[in-house]
């Protein structure tokens, strides 16, 4: 499966560049987000490195997720970019 970064998950005055919201293909409501809690997700860049994370929760009703990458946070080039979900 595959999902696509649409922003970092951010407050007002805050912006956590671990935390990134990504929306899932084949997901369209929240019980089907749901059910895809734990599983991983790899983030490639262009020089060929992978950043690894985790699927922690829903975001919203419309089938979003929120991942928390754990080596360190994603460039702002990675916004619009797909990730791989196993």
């Amino acid at each position: 499966m595959e999902g696509l970064i649409n922003n970092y998950r951010r407050s007002r005055s805050v912006q956590n560049n671990k935390h990134m919201i990504v929306s899932l293909t084949d997901v369209d409501n929240r019980e089907k987000a749901l059910k895809e809690i734990g599983k991983k997700v790899i983030f490639t860049t262009v020089t060929g490195n992978q950043i690894f994370g985790e699927i922690k929760a829903a975001h919203g009703n419309n089938g979003c997720v929120r991942v928390i990458f754990s080596e360190k946070g994603l460039p702002g080039q990675s916004i619009g970019q797909k990730v791989k979900v196993e």
